[in-house]
């Protein structure tokens, strides 16, 4: 998604209103560390941030740290035309994952909300 974003030509997709849950990398890997060393944990754990967000936020979040506006929305059909099945998959479903388990065994996020990760990832010289 940066490309076109940091073009001025990005877009919320679809209607904007799906969910879509998402996490930091450095907080992923630590999450991954996290369960290796609890071995309280048991069963499935979402690697997830604890505030998801729809993807109309995501999309103000993005142009925003990027200091890009993002006019042109992607239609659904667009998305479907381009990617086929895998758009409704990928983009268009709305996932509203929880961490609650990954919290109440304490680990703790480095990036909780959207607008601190993407401004510390995109500050990483590898993103520019």
């Amino acid at each position: 998604m940066l490309t076109p974003f940091r073009l001025g030509l990005g877009g919320r997709i679809g209607n904007g209103r799906q969910f879509w849950s998402w996490i930091a990398i450095d907080d992923l890997v630590r999450t991954l560390e996290h369960i290796i060393h609890s071995p309280e944990l048991s069963g499935p754990v979402n690697a997830v941030a604890p505030q998801p967000v729809t993807n109309g936020q995501f999309t103000k979040e993005l142009s925003r740290a990027l200091r890009r506006p993002a006019l042109f929305p992607m239609p659904a059909s667009i998305a479907r035309l381009m990617l086929g099945e895998m758009a409704d998959a990928l983009l268009l479903s709305s996932t509203r994952v929880s961490s609650a388990l990954l919290e109440k065994s304490g680990f703790i996020f480095k990036f909780p909300e959207l607008q601190s990760a993407l401004r510390y990832l995109l500050d990483d010289k590898a993103f520019r």
